[in-house]
């Protein structure tokens, strides 16, 4: 119906819709829809499932599906077969002795058996499919549920291209195989007991010749085969891996690589991965290439077997002319769920090469572990105090060494030093990024390692020193999430910050896609919009980590402004590359080296003429002070 035609069903008052229900079609007809609102899965950061990932394990909830769907596929597998055991029937009990009845009763039979095996199959086909889907989604949020819980340092020994890798390339082969990998390979395998128990039925000897014939070999090959393919897939899932964290490495750094005139050697590096990946594919198209050609081979081999000492059985009269049919077709069809398992169990090795790999993420513990008995944390007065602390990253030297200060609820505490003498993680660990190695940091009394992380981080806001904008608008960035705050909440928060101005600019206001990264904004308006998603969640403690160093002056102050608004009244630790900022404090504490050499009021350290009075000439002479 045109819009016309909506309008004027509109204008004359709904007919034949009950009054009730007019309101609702109008908001529908404006609207559309409600979308469905999807169940947010269980997060925890300390209940989850610490068991290896294996295969069997990730199935074993499904059995009762996974039991329906192999029951079917051995019914049409089953049925499958039943062609030449009939064929047979009907050339020793029709075609010879002349009974048409006969051949008339199995041709029908043969046709039930083609329906009802048509009729299984659609609907194993279809439960399949619907079991390969939930495995599979259930996997992807299990996968990415566990990013979300790993802490920090994860991330920084990680390469994003390789974790990227494992929610791709290797769901992706999981994908294949339980969708159709499985279950092929069950029907294969169902298949081949099925024919080894007719042959066994029609003639045993017949059947031990044919056998024997073909089991040795065929067994020898798999048994290589299976081995030299597993290590071959495993470095295949490796080199890909490799390539992948190379490319997200090269697009996230392009700039940097154009600037950089490193294109062409980018160009090389990548081709060279891609080289070793194409190596590692080039090796199991090897061993496949010896493998199924291999057991191809074995089929015209055996058939020949079986119509010499077929022949002579039958000449003696042990066995019919149908049961030599039968088994010279159902040696064909024993040969081709072989070349299919060839295939199939490549596909499962690169499953279970997949399986490792995501074993490996699945089994990475966070490091910054949340107690089971930890509690929430009450509302704070924002009073900071580190005790001896210790530091050392994972497998490096200690970076701090007895930290000790505390701060008063509602000061402003800024932590300056030289590059590399440990300010930025002093700020992680208040944010519990990372635990202390030695001591302890608590805020209003309570050791953080004993509090739950959702409620702490819930009353720390942080400002990074390059704030990080998610695809979305400007709105989904600020409110990250929240539906309690209304868009007086947000333009508040915007005027106060002085990101106002940027809006009037815009067309769309607060409805401005972000473009990814936020790279259609300037460093200072991305600074400023980081600065206004803190005053909207209204933290108790404010950790600020260099968050003008990467500004210009005239944006600095701009950005300074803004940071009077959101400091009033908390507690603050601003971690300063410049020592404008420290203007803003009530004391500055000077770190070098791991260790906190002097601590005290801007204009008392300015007076003791100490490291911090060096710092600040040397700031007045480059031009960074106001």
């Amino acid at each position: 119906m045109s819009m016309g035609g909506w309008d004027g069903f509109a204008a004359q008052g709904f007919a034949g819709v009950p009054p009730e229900y007019r309101d609702a079609v109008e908001r529908l007809m404006d609207e559309g829809p409600d979308e469905p609102q999807l169940k947010p899965a269980p997060f925890s950061q300390h209940d989850f499932d610490r068991r290896r990932f294996t295969m069997g394990q990730f199935l074993r909830p499904h059995w009762v599906k996974m039991l329906w769907l192999f029951l079917l596929l051995a019914v049409e597998a089953i049925l499958a077969q039943a062609g030449p055991l009939l064929l047979q029937r009907a050339i020793d009990h029709g075609i010879i002795p002349r009974d048409r009845n006969y051949i008339w009763t199995v041709g029908v039979l043969f046709i039930v058996l083609v329906i009802v095996g048509t009729v299984v199959g659609i609907v194993r086909t279809a439960l399949s499919g619907r079991v390969g889907s939930t495995l599979m989604a259930e996997l992807r949020v299990r996968l990415f549920t566990h990013f979300q819980r790993l802490s920090v340092d994860f991330y920084t020994h990680e390469r994003a291209g390789r974790l990227m890798s494992r929610m791709t390339s290797d769901l992706e082969s999981l994908q294949q195989l339980f969708s159709m990998g499985l279950v092929q390979l069950a029907v294969q395998a169902v298949t081949l007991v099925t024919i080894t128990i007719v042959l066994v039925w029609l003639n045993p000897v017949l059947a031990l010749v044919t056998l024997a014939s073909v089991v040795p070999t065929t067994l020898a090959m798999s048994l290589w085969y299976r081995k030299a393919i597993s290590a071959a897939n495993l470095r295949v899932r490796d080199r890909l891996a490799d390539m992948l964290a190379h490319l997200q490495e090269s697009v996230s750094g392009v700039r940097v690589i154009a600037a950089a005139n490193r294109r062409p050697r980018t160009v090389v590096e990548h081709e060279n991965l891609a080289g070793e990946y194409r190596d590692a594919n080039d090796r199991t198209a090897d061993i496949n290439a010896v493998y199924g050609p291999g057991v191809e081979a074995l089929g015209p081999a055996s058939q020949l077997v079986l119509l010499v000492v077929g022949g002579a059985l039958v000449s003696r009269g042990s066995v019919t002319i149908g049961e030599l049919v039968a088994f010279v077709l159902y040696v064909g069809a024993f040969f081709g769920p072989i070349q299919e398992l060839v295939g199939l169990y490549n596909m499962y090795q690169q499953g279970v090469a997949s399986v490792v790999k995501l074993d490996e993420i699945l089994r990475a513990q966070p490091s910054v572990a949340e107690d089971p008995d930890a509690h929430r944390l009450p509302p704070v007065e924002g009073r900071i105090r580190f005790e001896h602390v210790d530091f050392a990253y994972r497998g490096g030297v200690e970076v701090l060494h007895d930290i000790d200060f505390e701060l008063e609820p509602g000061e402003v505490v800024a932590v300056v030093g030289p590059t590399g003498a440990g300010k930025s993680t002093i700020a992680k660990l208040l944010t519990r990024f990372y635990d202390p190695t030695a001591g302890t940091v608590r805020i209003d009394g309570h050791d953080l390692r004993e509090l739950t992380i959702a409620s702490l981080r819930a009353q720390i806001g942080v400002v990074p020193q390059e704030p990080f904008l998610f695809g979305g608008t400007i709105r989904d960035n600020l409110t990250l999430g929240r539906t309690d705050l209304s868009d007086d909440d947000l333009f508040e928060a915007c005027r106060s910050v002085g990101l106002d101005r940027l809006l009037d600019r815009l067309a769309e206001g607060l409805d401005t896609l972000c473009h990814e990264r936020g790279v259609s904004m300037s460093t200072g308006e991305r600074q400023l919009l980081a600065l206004a998603r803190a005053f909207l969640h209204r933290p108790r403690v404010l950790v600020l980590d260099e968050a003008t160093s990467s500004l210009d002056l005239r944006t600095e102050t701009a950005v300074e402004r803004a940071l009077d608004v959101v400091l009033s009244g908390r507690t603050a630790v601003i971690i300063a590359h410049r020592l404008q900022t420290t203007m803003r404090a009530d004391r500055v504490i000077v770190v070098d080296e791991g260790r906190i050499v002097e601590a005290g009021t801007r204009e008392a350290l300015l007076a003791a003429g100490g490291r911090f009075t060096e710092m600040w000439a040397a700031a007045r002479q480059a031009g960074t002070l106001a």
